[in-house]
């Protein structure tokens, strides 16, 4: 008798709470209680106003953006073979002549990053660091893995020339001008962190001519698009779908995106990349000169307003530069019309102007300024 109670009372409590849940699907969207429990059902006041309707545009285009390049930003995947040094307990002589010699142990290692493609008949761009002293490279597009031959690489500006033979015809992106880029213009990333493909993020232009960001020196764009290891090598993307940059490097006190990321800018990248694929070396430009730092306290000894320029400290007998009339103690201030701030403009220029080609130099010596000129050489 007791369970049959227990039972005419549970039953009851049991259609109670089932209608209480159901009841409320069956509403319509005017009562009242959908609104307390769900949510408001109306549409949004913000729907309608224009500010919205400008919104969805951006995202739109964003949208657009993504199934623009979806096929065109590749995922690259590494293995590197390494010998691993066997635990130093075996090294002791006499665990040597218990156990043996050792023999040596290998282990397989696996990277990954992003690449993108850069012709119809399968060149792909990525960063030297994700491809350097690896065995194999596999380039995967749209769900297919190709193995990747490694045209050229330049460590010193972290580009790589991969080709691929798709039997296909490719997608190449869409190259912007890495110099009208502005602080504050739309920055969009594609690539494959932590190995997440097609991860799309947006951000804006945070900097431009970041230089110091390493020790391999250059010029970066800087950006707050979230870049995570894995995206190395992907493209970075302005609002009208082409690419300004190869996303490199992050500053990161955790090794994950703290909003600062660096993009080598593209007008860097494609001549270097147009130099991979015909010498699968960078032949780099030369003077032959050493530069020291200009101070404030000595450019006023010299006469000049500011310690702008490449002060000159040594000249390479025999070198273009000395050649050219160069002296130790001069101060370049333009090369062809385009003013030298410091050392660092004078070595971009010079290495990446094309051998042979004649440079026009102003000079500052003696209080004056005069014109001088220099062939570039490659550099030894």
């Amino acid at each position: 008798m007791k369970m049959k109670k227990k039972i005419s009372i549970i039953l009851p409590l049991a259609m109670a709470a089932f209608m209480a849940f159901v009841i409320p699907f069956s509403c319509s969207k005017k009562d009242k209680s959908i609104n307390l429990l769900f949510g408001n059902l109306d549409k949004s006041p913000l729907a309608e106003q224009d500010e919205t309707a400008r919104a969805c545009e951006i995202q739109d285009t964003f949208r657009k953006i993504f199934d623009l390049y979806k096929d065109r930003v590749v995922f690259i995947t590494t293995e590197q073979i390494v010998r691993v040094r066997p635990h130093p307990f075996f090294d002791d002589p006499f665990m040597r002549e218990f156990f043996g010699r050792t023999q040596p142990q290998y282990q397989k290692r696996q990277g990954l990053g992003t690449g993108f493609i850069l012709s119809e008949d399968g060149y792909i761009c990525t960063n030297h660091h994700v491809i350097a002293q690896v065995d194999t490279v596999n380039v995967s597009i749209d769900s297919k893995t190709y193995k990747a031959e490694i045209i050229g690489s330049d460590e010193r500006t972290d580009i790589a020339l991969l080709k691929i033979k798709s039997g296909v015809k490719l997608k190449p992106v869409y190259f912007g001008d890495s110099d009208k880029v502005h602080v504050g213009d739309w920055a969009i990333a594609i690539g494959n962190p932590f190995g997440l493909d097609r991860t799309f993020t947006v951000g804006v232009i945070s900097a431009t001519g970041r230089k110091d960001v390493d020790m391999m020196g250059g010029s970066h764009i800087q950006t707050d698009a979230s870049i995570n290891p894995g995206n190395s090598g992907g493209p970075l993307i302005n609002i009208y779908g082409e690419v300004v940059g190869i996303n490199r490097m992050i500053y990161s006190q955790s090794g994950g995106d703290m909003g600062i990321g660096f993009a080598i800018p593209i007008n860097t990248a494609r001549s270097i990349l147009e130099q991979l694929k015909h010498y699968k070396k960078i032949k780099r430009g030369f003077i032959g000169v050493s530069i020291v730092q200009l101070t404030e306290d000595y450019a006023r000894d010299l006469g000049l307003k500011s310690a702008q320029g490449a002060f000159i400290g040594e000249v390479i007998n025999g070198g273009p530069a000395q050649k050219g009339g160069i002296k130790v103690g001069d101060v370049i201030l333009k090369i062809d019309n385009t003013p030298i701030k410091d050392f660092n403009d004078l070595l971009t220029i010079v290495s990446e102007t094309p051998i042979g080609k004649t440079l026009r130099l102003n000079v500052w010596r003696n209080g004056r300024e005069i014109i001088l000129n220099v062939r570039v050489a490659e550099r030894p």
